[in-house]
């Protein structure tokens, strides 16, 4: 049998608050409101303030308020089609929803932590509105599967937003490769100068990191599309309920199968902040080679002085700031997948209290990436990206050795043995202080009677950035098809590249 029919005292909050209310206060007047109970009639004394305090979570969840009043309407009048409710009854409901929902826009809510969260405050707000009523609202469900509910609804929505964000980030990317085509710089492992490439197809690597968050996101969106209103506390209800047609009007999938795991779920928040965990790894190296490039050791790139700040010693100062947060950032939202993790770990079925600490962590990790990618995509779209220093660069670490070393494999040396051949010569232009194209053929000779002449036309940057001509490659053609893929990608997905130019302050 459903709660209400056993305790009749749940049926109208706002009767249960206002006799609880009113019998503190006749026990003792001038006992602060934040000491009464919720709970009514089971209860012989208040709550005590330090622990309403302790438990209110109206500060956090009331962020839940639009999908509250969402998922109410919905269930309201799914409550008038199977004749829960009349449906004079459930139009008076709605009109005081949307009624409470227009106080909230306006800011004119007056949320109080004596009525603990974001459900009791929209619902005694809907009350003293429309009278007793309002009390039927809950007819059928509990605040555990409302909550749930509008967890679902919360985060669904807010992985579609930073999929977006994500995807003006990427159509940044794609403007600024247009324009850094013929540009070249080291590539670099262990952070040592390795072989050229071209500035876009770094930056196209950049793009492909946040593809795969951005698909992270909207898989996650995907799997948690399912809805639990109508579970209640734990083991549904005896009312007729019917859960296939408040989950079509609030865009879910299908109803959740088992009524247990569906207001004891959380794994839906794992995915989403672990999707965002990732998310901010990879804005965290992006910022990370943003602190780089601008070093003077670098000097590849010039910060714009709107993403930067000076010193408060050192006049001479331009520090990248907003990268090095966002590199500090991800901390938080690494934190905040643990906080989930470690508040989930040891609960049994089906609901505790302990989920009221979900959200803090979400709304966190949200709000973190969300701000990360808006400062990076103003960081990158304002950046000046330095080509003659990156090209000062290639002229230093060798990095033309291993076309020489291709150069011969190409021409029937086994590649074992070419790599030990060039590293000889490697290591007698270092000792000249001379690049392996100032060595002379004599020279090469020495070390191998394959070398001839033509061996000095691999040493060219641009023609070894050429030669590799492979799908995923740095070659010209390559960059070009990837970035108009990636420019397709991304305005197929409502991101103008016309107006985004126009927007920023990218030189693509």
């Amino acid at each position: 049998m459903h709660e209400d029919e056993h305790e009749p005292w749940r049926a109208c909050p706002s009767e249960r608050w206002r006799a609880s209310t009113a019998a503190m206060a006749e026990d003792n007047p001038e006992a602060p409101a934040s000491t009464s109970s919720t709970w009514g009639g089971r209860f012989e004394e208040p709550m005590d303030a330090v622990a309403l305090r302790y438990s209110a979570s109206v500060d956090v969840d009331k962020r839940l308020a639009e999908q509250d009043i969402e998922g109410s309407i919905a269930h309201v009048t799914m409550l008038a089609k199977v004749g829960v409710v009349t449906g004079d009854e459930a139009a008076t409901i709605r009109a005081g929803l949307e009624k409470v929902r227009e106080t909230i826009r306006a800011g004119k809510m007056a949320w109080s932590d004596e009525r603990e969260d974001v459900h009791m405050n929209v619902e005694s707000a809907l009350t003293e509105d429309v009278g007793d009523v309002g009390g039927k609202l809950h007819t059928g469900r509990s605040r555990n599967d409302q909550v749930a509910t509008d967890m679902r609804l919360w985060t669904r929505e807010a992985c579609k937003r930073t999929a977006a964000r994500i995807d003006r980030l990427m159509g940044i990317l794609a403007l600024r490769a247009e324009g850094t085509v013929d540009v070249l710089l080291p590539g670099y492992t262990h952070l040592q100068r390795a072989q050229p490439v071209r500035l876009a197809h770094h930056l196209l690597a950049w793009a492909e990191m946040l593809e795969r968050d951005r698909g992270r996101l909207l898989d996650a969106a995907k799997r948690m599309n399912e809805s639990p209103l109508g579970c209640a506390a734990l083991a549904s209800t005896t009312f007729p309920l019917d859960r296939e047609m408040t989950a079509k009007a609030l865009g879910f999938d299908r109803p959740m199968r088992n009524s247990l795991d569906a207001v004891g779920d959380r794994d839906f928040l794992v995915e989403a902040v672990g999707a965002l965990a990732c998310a901010a790894v990879h804005l965290s190296r992006i910022a990370e080679e943003l602190v780089l490039w601008s070093t003077q050791e670098f000097g590849f790139v010039v910060m714009s002085d709107a993403f930067t700040t000076g010193s408060s010693i050192m006049p001479q100062k331009k520090n990248p700031d907003m990268a090095e947060l966002a590199r500090g950032k991800t901390g938080r939202v690494i934190g905040d997948l643990v906080n989930l993790l470690v508040t989930l770990k040891g609960l049994p079925l089906a609901y505790n209290r302990d989920l009221q600490e979900d959200k803090a962590p979400v709304f966190d990790a949200f709000d973190t990436v969300d701000d990360t990618l808006d400062v990076l995509s103003g960081a990158i779209a304002a950046a000046a990206f330095q080509p003659e220093k990156m090209k000062a660069a290639l002229r230093e670490g060798f990095l033309d050795a291993t076309e020489l070393a291709d150069w011969l494999a190409a021409r029937g040396v086994p590649f074992r043995d070419a790599h030990h051949v060039v590293g000889h010569l490697v290591a007698k232009a270092h000792a000249s202080q001379r690049t392996l194209g100032e060595l002379t053929l004599d020279e090469l000779k020495a070390e191998h009677d394959a070398f001839d002449e033509s061996a000095f036309d691999a040493l060219d940057m641009e023609t070894a950035v050429e030669r590799r001509d492979l799908p995923g490659g740095p070659a010209k053609g390559r960059v070009g098809a990837a970035i108009a893929e990636l420019r397709e990608r991304v305005g197929g997905r409502g991101i103008d590249l016309t107006a985004l130019a126009n927007d920023t302050r990218s030189e693509p």
